[in-house]
């Protein structure tokens, strides 16, 4: 339904990669990776890091319950603001292309136009827990909040957000995504990791500093208070 561009890393990598035969090295067998395009032999391919998750853990069947409500809403809505990241760079890159503020109007009005066919009845489907999540999302995503966004790129970004559901349910555009505060959303950074590396979800790198190991740390093992007396 929705024309993505995916941008490929390791994939198209690895596609020009071949193996040459192998060679000796101070009486040491080497395979040489001769990668197209670089002149310089290497014995090592850089692969991305793979995060080491720990086996799930409830205390409860409750907090079971909850976390895979929060998984399969967090799944449901991800894909929106990964849209959203691209959408932003596509439309901040066109823009810088624009001499006169003309051309950046009615370029605006094309994308909304664009977007309220294409999105708009499927964001209003949302529930009111969905669309507070999207936010969270859309701001680790852009780095912005959905009103900084709105406010920024006023009527060329606010089709996007689908402003009537924004009104009928108390949702804020102003939520961030903090998960080293706030424990659901530290939760939702581990369902996404989860789901990324299980081919659930593409993963689209944060615009927002994250680290998994110091998250996991804090929630996981929390240090234990001292009184003072």
């Amino acid at each position: 339904m929705h024309k993505i561009t995916y941008i490929f890393i390791l994939f198209p990598f690895l596609a020009f990669a071949q193996l040459r035969p192998v060679v000796e090295k101070d009486t040491t067998e080497v395979e040489w990776i001769i990668i197209e395009g670089d002149s310089v032999p290497r014995t090592t391919i850089d692969l991305d890091e793979v995060i080491l998750l720990n086996k799930l853990k409830f205390d409860s069947s409750e907090d079971r319950k909850r976390y895979l409500i929060l998984k399969r809403k967090t799944i449901k809505v991800y894909p929106y603001a990964k849209l959203a990241a691209e959408r932003l760079e596509t439309l901040n890159e066109r823009l810088a292309t624009l001499d006169s503020k003309r051309e950046r109007r009615q370029y605006a009005k094309i994308i909304q136009r664009y977007i309220e066919e294409e999105f708009s009845a499927e964001l209003k489907k949302l529930t009111r827990t969905e669309g507070q999540i999207l936010i969270k999302l859309i701001h680790r995503q852009t780095g912005k909040t959905t009103f900084e966004l709105i406010k920024d790129l006023r009527s060329g970004w606010r089709a996007f957000w689908f402003q009537n559901t924004a009104k009928l349910f108390d949702i804020s555009l102003k939520k961030e995504f903090d998960p080293l505060n706030v424990k659901e959303d530290y939760l939702i950074e581990d369902i996404l990791e989860r789901a990324f590396q299980n081919g659930l979800l593409v993963r689209q790198k944060p615009a927002v500093d994250i680290d998994f190991y110091d998250l996991t740390d804090k929630w996981l093992n929390p240090k234990p208070t001292v009184d003072k007396e």
